[in-house]
C-alpha cells in the first residue's frame, strides 16, 4: 500500500487514536441502556441482552467484508464512506419502534463500524519497525478509552434525555469525524488491483499457515467473550440490591475501567522489547516472544478480576477493583496480540488483522449471549462462572502454545503489498 506521507507524525498518530475512540464507541453505547430499551419496547432483559450480541456479530461480518477492501481501494475514501454509513445506521437504531427493527439496525451498526480496524494497520505501516508495538499501544489506547467512556457517556445521556438521544448525537459525531478524516488522513492507494476471491483465499491460507495467528485469535476471542459477558449484564446486576443503580450508575463504572486501560499501552512498549537470546536456546522471533509473555500475564490478571467478581461482586470495592483489573487484562492482551500478529508477515497486515478481529468479535458475540443466558438462569453467579470459564480456556490456549511447533509453510504472495 502506497501512502504519500511515509513518516507517522505525532499529530497524525493522535488523530488516528481519537478517530478510533469516537468510532468504536458506537458498539458499546447500548450496554448501559439495555434495561431502558427493554422497558421502552416491553421486552425481557434476556431479549434486550441480544442487542450487544447482534452488534458484535455484525461487526465480525463487517470486518470480514470491508477490512480486506483496504487492500483493493483507496483507504481514506473507504473510511469516510463507512463513517457516513455508520451515521445512517445510528439514526436507524434511534428510530426503531420494536425489538425486531432495533435488532436489525444494531446488526447493521456493527457491520459498518469497522473504521478502527482500517486505521490501526495504516498506523502500523507508517511506523518505524522498532516502534510498531508502541504505535499499536497508542492507537489502541484511543480505542480502549472509546470503549470505556462510551458506557459512561451513554449512561449519562440515557438517564437525562433517553436512550434514543444517544444515537442521534452519535450520528452527528460520525458525520463530523468523516469530514475531519477526509482532511487529515493521508491518501493511500493499493499497489495493484486485487479481486475479492484472491483476498479471501489468502485469509484462509494465513489462518492455516500461521499457528501464532491462530493462537492469538482464539485467545483474544475467548477473553473478549468474558469481557462482553460482564459488561452486557452489569446494568441488570446494578439495578438489584445492594446497588439500586440505573443507566447512569452503570455507565460510571466505565470510568473505573479507564484506570486499567490507561496502563494498558505499557503492554505495547513491553511487546517491543527484545529479550536476550542464549546460545542454548536461540529465538527466531524474540520480539514476538516478549509480546506473547505479556499476553499470558494479562490473561492471569483477567482471571483475577473474575475471581473478585465471584467472591466480592456485591461489595463496591470488589466490583470497582475487578473492573480495573478486567480492563487492564483484556486490553493488554489485545495490544500484545496485535503487536505479535503484525510481525508475522509485514506484507499482510490488513489480512492478519481481519482474521484476528473477526475471531475476536465472534468471541465477543458468544460472550454476550452466554452472559445474558447465565444472568437469566443463575444471576450474578452464572455470569461470573461463564466469564471465568472463558478466561480459563484462553489461558489453556496460551499454555498449549508453549508446545513445539512445526515451521509454518510459505504463503504464496499476492500481487500487492498490504499496509
Amino acid at each position: 500500500m502506497r501512502t504519500n506521507q511515509e513518516p507517522l507524525s505525532r499529530r497524525l498518530l493522535w488523530l488516528m487514536a481519537i478517530a478510533c475512540a469516537l468510532s468504536v464507541a458506537n458498539l458499546y453505547y447500548s450496554q448501559p441502556l439495555l434495561a431502558d430499551m427493554a422497558l421502552t419496547l416491553h421486552v425481557s432483559a434476556r431479549a434486550s441482552g441480544g442487542i450487544p450480541m447482534l452488534t458484535q456479530m455484525g461487526y465480525a461480518l463487517g470486518l470480514f467484508l470491508f477490512v480486506p477492501l483496504g487492500d483493493m481501494k483507496e483507504r481514506r475514501f473507504l473510511i469516510v464512506a463507512l463513517l457516513f454509513a455508520v451515521a445512517l445506521a445510528l439514526l436507524g437504531v434511534a428510530a426503531a419502534e420494536n425489538l425486531t427493527l432495533l435488532s436489525l439496525m444494531s446488526f447493521l451498526l456493527g457491520a459498518t463500524t469497522v473504521v478502527p480496524q482500517l486505521i490501526v494497520p495504516l498506523a502500523v505501516q507508517l511506523a518505524a519497525p522498532d516502534e510498531q508495538g508502541k504505535v499499536v499501544g497508542t492507537v489502541m489506547s484511543g480505542l480502549l478509552f472509546g470503549i470505556l467512556l462510551a458506557r459512561t457517556v451513554s449512561g449519562l445521556i440515557g438517564q437525562h434525555f433517553g436512550w434514543r438521544a444517544m444515537y442521534v448525537i452519535a450520528a452527528g459525531l460520525m458525520c463530523g469525524l468523516a469530514l475531519l478524516l477526509r482532511l487529515g488522513l493521508p491518501e493511500s492507494k493499493p499497489a495493484a488491483t486485487l479481486s475479492y476471491p484472491q483476498l479471501f483465499r489468502s485469509l484462509r491460507k494465513l489462518f492455516l499457515a500461521e499457528p501464532e495467528l491462530r493462537e492469538a485469535s482464539v485467545m483474544g476471542g475467548l477473553l473478549f467473550g468474558a469481557f462482553s459477558a460482564f459488561w452486557t449484564t452489569l446494568v441488570f446486576f446494578l439495578r438489584q440490591p445492594p446497588y439500586h443503580l440505573g443507566a447512569q450508575g452503570a455507565g460510571l463504572f466505565g470510568l473505573a475501567g479507564v484506570a486499567g486501560a490507561a496502563a494498558a499501552p505499557l503492554a505495547g512498549r513491553l511487546a517491543d522489547r527484545k529479550p536476550r537470546t542464549s546460545r542454548r536456546r536461540p529465538q527466531a522471533r524474540p520480539e514476538s516472544d516478549s509480546a506473547r509473555r505479556v499476553a499470558g500475564i494479562a490473561v492471569l490478571i483477567t482471571l483475577l478480576a473474575f475471581a473478585l467478581f465471584t467472591v466480592a461482586g456485591k461489595e463496591i470495592w470488589g466490583l470497582i477493583l475487578g473492573v480495573i483489573l478486567l480492563d487492564l487484562g483484556v486490553q493488554s492482551t489485545q495490544i500484545s496480540n496485535q503487536a505479535r500478529i503484525y510481525r508475522l508477515r509485514p506484507d499482510a497486515k490488513n489480512r492478519l488483522n481481519t482474521v484476528y478481529m473477526v475471531t475476536y468479535f465472534l468471541g465477543g458475540a458468544l460472550g454476550s449471549w452466554l452472559g445474558s443466558f447465565a444472568w437469566s438462569a443463575w444471576r450474578w453467579t452464572g455470569v461470573s462462572t461463564a466469564g471465568s470459564t472463558m478466561v480459563l480456556l484462553s489461558l489453556a490456549v496460551w499454555a498449549l502454545g508453549l508446545l513445539p511447533k512445526h515451521p509454518a509453510p510459505a504463503l504464496e504472495p499476492l500481487r500487492s503489498q498490504d499496509s
